[in-house]
């Protein structure tokens, strides 16, 4: 998974507010609950030295999220009194937390983004036209995003309707649409239900580099989204949440390659913050849930990242400071050298100290 999205957090030097809640919808009277639990953290980040108006920052990016259902939270960031990001997270945090410090507490949010799949989903229904004749038509719903944040923040959506005997000329435009979008967002799953007749169409007119990404569902009759929610979303969980991307299986096996060579350069902490510190790694892999009790010691850059301060003052560096998070001086290394992310379940992949890095190149 590419970390992009977590640049703006590095844009300028701390310190910086981070703040995960619990926003869900699923609870009777929730903006009373929402409000209570951030009053807690609100109090917690001044106690810790935060200032006002960085505090009053998140307070207004809190309850933005509103319009979408069910559970989900929010992640928000602030700095010198204003916002720096703000997600609504396809899952609740495990618990409200908020930090004050010189580092943002990333990683929390780097994982729910994971494993950041491209997909469609498509539904189809068929309804009668009230009036004379008795006609039908035919209602199309579309959506694409990245699995699992676009659960609750869709990127894109379509709605069209047509008379049902226009369909196979709609239905040849919709498929050259969808093999654009293979082309140009990388579209690794289609997801197609609904009225069997539109969705058999589809499947025998679609282009050959569809066919690897069709998914057709057996049973077709699934409602509508709840307000803010993917289409096709318990469907989607149950197909994508325990898949990598293809990209990452093939980051995976690079991995498994350069540990059976040489594992002491790609494996555990020591060898992840060397890798990282010489911008040599090409992508950080950690096992989930990552292990909270290690602190790394770390300075302004990126880069600036090791086992003690002893290492960072050999290198020359006079300003440097140990980080109670290791995972937020893990993912700030990875973000600002370009190199992607990997998580995987312990119990899939176990990883001394649960880290590892797949090099860009090897000097052996």
């Amino acid at each position: 998974m590419k970390l992009q999205f977590l640049h703006p957090l590095y844009a300028h030097p701390g310190p910086i507010a981070s703040v995960y809640l619990d926003t869900s919808r699923d609870v009777d009277d929730p903006d009373r609950a929402i409000d209570r639990r951030w009053r807690k953290l609100r109090e917690s980040l001044l106690a810790h030295d935060a200032d006002e108006p960085t505090v009053r920052a998140i307070e207004e990016a809190v309850g933005t999220d509103r319009e979408v259902a069910g559970r989900h939270g929010r992640a928000v960031f602030a700095a010198h009194g204003s916002l720096v990001l703000a997600e609504t997270l396809p899952e609740p945090p495990a618990h409200d937390s908020a930090l004050y410090g010189m580092l943002p507490d990333a990683l929390p949010l780097a994982l729910q983004h994971t494993p950041d799949i491209p997909y469609a989903a498509v539904v189809t229904r068929r309804r009668h036209i009230a009036g004379p004749g008795g006609k039908e038509e035919l209602e199309l719903e579309y959506e694409a995003g990245r699995w699992p944040m676009n659960r609750v923040a869709p990127d894109e959506y379509s709605h069209r309707r047509v008379p049902v005997e226009a369909w196979p000329e709609e239905a040849g435009r919709f498929l050259a649409e969808l093999a654009d979008s293979v082309d140009t967002n990388g579209v690794e799953m289609i997801v197609l239900s609904g009225d069997p007749w539109a969705v058999n169409s589809l499947m025998r007119s679609a282009p050959r580099k569809l066919h690897g990404a069709l998914v057709k569902l057996k049973d077709g009759r699934h409602g509508r989204a709840a307000p803010g929610r993917a289409l096709l979303e318990d469907e989607l969980g149950i197909l994508l949440d325990d898949r990598l991307p293809d990209h990452d299986k093939k980051q995976l096996d690079a991995f498994l390659g350069q540990r059976a060579r040489h594992p002491e350069y790609v494996e555990g902490i020591a060898a992840t913050v060397a890798a990282l510190q010489r911008e040599q790694a090409q992508t950080l892999i950690l096992d989930r849930p990552v292990e909270p009790d290690r602190h790394l010691w770390v300075g302004t850059a990126s880069t600036h990242l090791a086992l003690s301060g002893e290492d960072l003052s050999a290198f020359g560096l006079h300003y440097f400071w140990e980080e109670p998070a290791v995972g937020a001086a893990l993912i700030r290394a990875a973000a600002g050298t370009q190199a992607d992310l990997i998580a995987v379940p312990r119990d899939e992949l176990p990883l001394e100290d649960g880290a590892a890095v797949l090099l860009r190149y090897t000097g052996t």
